[in-house]
């Protein structure tokens, strides 16, 4: 990744600060980020739940994954490292999720279709990042600096749970999509798929 643009994104970040992130650019983040998955969603939206906490609480960037957690004698929370989990079964969800949640990043694995980034996205201010491979999880582990909060752990478990997670340096992601709905995925595949046509 030495020949990629690096960025360093400090938390919650502004339209402007995602503004001037270019597909295919390698960010780091800085500041809050909050887990949630399947559960979570159909929870906050399907079943009218709502958010478990204030946005100012859980932070504007959430992430798809689930983590691996231990409980500390004290009775803290420790995550050593987080699995990214495939995003585009949360795609149904999005526009009923941008309006309660407020999130501005959305981060994952794999990515959505530029449709839905510009049909979903692209209306709330929003942005993809997508983990940079496999086997990442306890390389992401190293920026978790605490565990500032856990919501539903008894209602959904460990894996679905909302942990509020503060972070540093935390990464690397790739931006996937833009604020334009530009995806990193398909303008690559598309470089590609008449080398395939022709191969084949």
């Amino acid at each position: 990744m030495s020949g990629l643009k690096k960025v360093h994104l400090d938390l919650p970040a502004t339209t402007q600060d995602l503004r001037g992130l270019e597909i295919g650019s390698v960010v780091y983040l800085s500041g809050r980020v909050f887990t949630a998955r399947e559960g979570v969603y159909k929870r906050a939206i399907e079943d009218g739940a709502g958010m478990p906490a204030s946005r100012e609480a859980l932070g504007s960037a959430n992430f798809h994954c689930s983590p691996a957690a231990t409980v500390e004698p004290d009775g803290r929370f420790n995550v050593g490292a987080v699995t990214a989990t495939a995003s585009f079964r949360f795609a149904k969800w999005l526009d009923g999720w941008f309006k309660l949640s407020g999130c501005n990043i959305i981060i994952g694995k794999g990515g959505m279709t530029s449709e839905v980034y510009r049909s979903s996205f692209v209306p709330n201010e929003a942005i993809y990042l997508t983990t940079v491979g496999y086997g990442t999880g306890a390389l992401l582990g190293r920026g978790i600096r605490q565990v500032a909060g856990v919501h539903w752990l008894e209602e959904l478990g460990l894996a679905q749970a909302v942990w509020v997670l503060d972070v540093e340096n935390f990464g690397p992601f790739l931006v996937e999509s833009d604020l334009e709905g530009n995806s990193l995925f398909e303008r690559e595949n598309a470089k590609i798929a008449p080398g395939l046509e022709r191969l084949y």
